[in-house]
């Protein structure tokens, strides 16, 4: 099992690009407001699901959303993590104003839609979610945490696969203006070193980073790219800083804050010069790679890569079990 776990974080393409589903039962390329493409949504414990039901919906979306319509929801989503569960009935209210349907199970949306946001805000349930979207043969996007650990992260993008059903996660901060330039638009030459910022609150249920600490982790990845060797986290009551070393012997920093102002950002040092990243852009950026990824099936981001930001995180904690030492990524993948 180790070894076929190995196997699959060293495969280059990435999941789904280079099969052909053209066995699922619609057209991805339906952009009418006749023929739109239905988006079921799982979890409404999160304001990211009104968020881009907001989008999608909307009298005169832009034209990178239109031709998509969330018709339905399914609203759980956390049971066991009361700031999540609390929102529940709020967004209910939120969503229905745009013309959504509340179902009573995954198995029910499954049958209404084309397309899913797996939006649960509790990253625990996901693979056991994701599953059954990936028996139904329908693309998804899982939103941030991919799952409650690095173990369970790994098993939903080898489901997938082996379900031959394309899948994506990804913090909105990736698709910000600056950090998306840095990466796709050669913005200030080859990166040299990035130090990134979030909020890092904690959930006891999930590894530290995993809950609010992704979004500047997924920062410091979109700069950096893979190849984060080895990890070595310093943490107090208030605040994190991770440093991973890249195999090319570049640094990469996270620091993660629970108090002073609620922000995301960083600095790109890069050979042609340096950018600031921030402040958070919103979820339009994001929405737009989803309704593309929906559209065309092509997986933004390869695998590999999210399976990092996740061992970086994990790895992180491992490192403060420790004592705060230098934990080697390939230790924790080779161990899951």
């Amino acid at each position: 099992m180790k070894s076929s776990r190995r196997s699959f974080i060293k495969k280059t393409t990435a999941i789904g690009a280079a099969a052909s589903l053209s066995s699922l039962p619609f057209s991805l390329l339906a952009t009418t407001q006749a023929d739109p493409i239905k988006i079921g949504i799982i979890g409404l414990d999160t304001s990211h699901a009104p968020a881009f039901t907001k989008l999608f919906n909307a009298e005169n979306p832009k034209p990178e959303l239109a031709g998509f319509r969330v018709v339905a929801a399914y609203p759980y989503g956390s049971r066991d993590i009361k700031s999540s569960m609390d929102r529940i009935p709020g967004y209910i209210d939120q969503v229905k104003e745009f013309g959504v349907e509340i179902v009573d199970s995954i198995e029910a949306l499954l049958q209404k839609v084309d397309v899913v946001l797996l939006e649960t805000n509790d990253g625990k349930p996901h693979l056991e979610q994701a599953r059954a979207v990936f028996k139904a043969k329908k693309p998804v996007f899982i939103d941030k945490p991919v799952a409650g650990s690095f173990a369970d992260a790994l098993k939903i993008y080898q489901e997938a696969e082996t379900a031959g059903v394309p899948m994506f996660s990804s913090s909105s901060l990736r698709y910000q203006k600056n950090v998306h330039a840095v990466r796709h638009e050669n913005k200030i030459g080859k990166v040299l070193s990035c130090d990134a910022f979030s909020p890092a609150t904690l959930e006891p249920s999930h590894p530290d980073l995993f809950w609010y600490g992704i979004h500047g982790v997924e920062i410091l990845f979109t700069a950096m790219g893979t190849g984060c060797e080895s990890v070595t986290r310093f943490s107090t009551p208030d605040e994190e800083v991770v440093v991973g070393i890249w195999k090319d012997g570049r640094i990469g920093t996270f620091r993660g804050m629970r108090n002073g102002k609620h922000d995301y950002g960083g600095t790109a040092f890069g050979t042609e010069g340096n950018l600031f990243f921030g402040p958070f852009e919103g979820y339009e950026p994001l929405a737009i790679q989803i309704a593309d990824f929906f559209r065309t099936k092509k997986v933004p981001i390869d695998p590999r890569e999210t399976l990092e930001i996740y061992a970086f995180m994990e790895a992180a904690d491992e490192s403060k079990r420790r004592g705060g030492v230098n934990v080697n990524l390939a230790e924790l993948i080779s161990g899951s």
